[in-house]
């Protein structure tokens, strides 16, 4: 019994990664950091959008703080940009609000 939860508690949380950091090579993105270091670190975004009903992962019970939650809530109800990018075999989605980062997701594709 105990097995099961640790395997599904383990697959969940290999499903998505919602973090306040991100390397990129040897350099660290992390939530706070701006537009523009988010350019000169991943590039131009594969996609962008903006506005509510966007995606950040405030929905998804994960093990991050209440405070991460409603920093990432913040995000979608201050209609957040999200910028979408494609890195090797994962999607990282990050979400800017008045040219800053405020949450970073990155999950397999």
């Amino acid at each position: 019994m105990h097995i099961r939860l640790i395997v599904a508690l383990f697959v969940f949380s290999a499903a998505v990664q919602a973090s306040t950091s991100l390397r990129v090579g040897n350099q660290v993105l992390v939530v706070g950091d701006s537009a523009v270091r988010v350019t000169e670190l991943l590039g131009k975004p594969s996609y962008k959008s903006r506005g509510h009903g966007s995606r950040n992962g405030s929905s998804r019970k994960s093990g991050r703080s209440s405070r991460s939650r409603a920093k990432a809530t913040s995000a979608r109800d201050a209609g957040g940009e999200k910028w979408q990018y494609r890195r090797g075999d994962h999607v990282t989605i990050v979400t800017l609000v008045d040219g800053k980062v405020s949450n970073i997701e990155d999950e397999p594709r």
